[in-house]
């Protein structure tokens, strides 16, 4: 369990999130973390066998995240999941920035999305397994993101989907629930599988 807490005000969650950024860009430089890509993906596989989805929602990978779409791409199955990426825009100036899905082809994206991050302009589709990114986690399945609430407001939109939290190890933190936090179905790591 890491030593790291949380009481879940903002300013101690900003902090949380700069420590385990830190953390991780320092673990990523070490012989184990090579072995714990083969470890994640090897879990990720095991866990989509059993769930067969129609729609994947896959997110592109920033610096020090598991790339699933790496590992997903090149494996072979015996019938692959329609794929679907992340897309967040702003809705109007009074509203939070949304997040949702579009149908993804596999090739190598040609835009970005209002974030800055990798997407694609196919069809709005709505997942029913998406993989979402983890700065940090909890056993009890909450993760701590990058702090826009994107995936919590896409998820409470979307209670049926089945989510699958993507995180190291070294990751697992504590930190209290906000009201807006979603737990996620389950939590990967290159050392278990967590069923909250």
């Amino acid at each position: 369990m890491s030593e790291l807490q949380d009481h879940s005000a903002p300013h101690e969650r900003t902090a949380l999130r700069a420590n385990l950024l830190s953390r991780r860009r320092d673990w990523l430089a070490t012989p184990a973390a090579h072995a714990a890509h083969a470890a994640v993906a090897h879990h990720l596989l095991e866990v989509l066998d059993q769930l067969e989805p129609q729609c994947l929602g896959l997110f592109w990978p920033l610096d020090g995240e598991f790339n699933a779409v790496s590992q997903l791409l090149a494996h072979a199955f015996a019938e692959a999941p329609q794929w679907a990426l992340p897309y967040a825009w702003l809705a109007s100036s009074q509203s939070p920035r949304r997040m949702d899905y579009r149908r993804w082809d596999g090739n190598t994206p040609t835009i970005q999305d209002e974030c800055g991050i990798a997407s694609c302009t196919g069809a709005v589709v709505v997942p029913d397994v998406v993989l979402v990114p983890c700065v940090g986690f909890t056993r009890e399945g909450y993760r701590l993101g990058y702090g826009g609430g994107y995936f919590d407001r896409w998820l409470a939109a979307h209670p049926g989907v089945t989510s699958i939290g993507l995180a190291w190890g070294l990751s697992e933190a504590q930190f209290a629930a906000e009201p807006h936090d979603q737990a996620l179905t389950l939590l990967l790591t290159e050392r278990e599988v967590i069923s909250p």
